[in-house]
């Protein structure tokens, strides 16, 4: 993606509903199987209760935020007790679980490798296109994430309960991961020396794209197979990331279409 500065991002109001405070209620939140998308927590909290979240929280692999209490008394003024846990409406799935079931079903796969897209209006709009192209999952990482609400459920338009989305603690070893299961990384970028219709996406493909104001992290467009671009003609310096994705998926779509015509 083009870099572009100043990028506004649209981010929804809290539903009430999505998140649950106190240390306590939190706890049984996690062990009653909820999906939690990350909790907050005050800097500096410790006590025996507080213990014990942190370490389920350890076993369970969720994302956790030190943060000022400030921030927590701007979602509630109800007593949070410091801590407070994000609900997500949907339940993450595990990328080397789904790969091997996309080779088993004799699919070839196609994966959105998201780098830090937090705008949820955006976010919804990828997802969206990329049920519609039948894309196989999305994979985002723990930090920096959009965060899966109401309002990114309803900009999807209801993809986000149809396509699997990963979330995973290092989007480098995950790419790493997609090589090795046989995927060929493409890094959708304005540094990319091919246009994007110049490279073949018949084969297993995960396309990578970055956030509008800063692009792909350099570490991971090393991990790449190849860069590549879209070409652009006008003033303006760059396609809104879910409108690129959607040239990039349906470009996929229709090489694989033509394959197979």
């Amino acid at each position: 993606m083009e870099r572009k500065k100043n990028v506004v991002r649209h981010r929804a109001p809290i539903d009430k509903s999505s998140f649950v405070f106190g240390t306590r209620s939190v706890i049984e939140a996690i062990k009653a199987g909820k999906e939690v998308e990350k909790i907050l927590v005050r800097k500096g909290l410790s006590n025996e209760l507080s213990r014990e979240l942190f370490s389920l929280v350890r076993e369970m692999d969720i994302p956790v935020q030190n943060v000022p209490i400030e921030r927590i008394d701007r979602i509630t003024r109800k007593n949070h007790q410091g801590v407070l846990a994000f609900l997500s409406p949907i339940t993450y799935q595990k990328i080397e679980n789904v790969i091997p079931g996309i080779y088993e079903k004799g699919e070839v796969p196609l994966v959105l490798v998201l780098d830090k897209i937090s705008d949820v209006r955006n976010f919804g709009a990828i997802a969206r296109s990329a049920e519609v192209a039948g894309a196989h999952a999305i994979v985002i990482p723990e930090k920096g994430a959009a965060q899966i609400n109401a309002d990114a459920l309803k900009t999807s338009a209801g993809a986000l309960n149809i396509i699997p989305v990963c979330r995973v603690k290092s989007l480098s070893d995950t790419i790493i991961f997609l090589r090795e299961s046989g995927l060929n990384v493409l890094a959708s970028t304005e540094k990319g020396e091919k246009n994007y219709f110049e490279t073949s996406m018949q084969e297993p493909t995960a396309i990578v794209m970055g956030a509008e104001d800063k692009g792909i992290e350099s570490e991971l467009l090393k991990l790449a197979n190849a860069w590549v671009k879209i070409p652009q003609f006008g003033q303006i310096a760059s396609l809104n990331v879910s409108v690129a994705a959607s040239v990039l998926i349906f470009e996929a779509v229709r090489q694989r279409i033509q394959a197979h015509s």
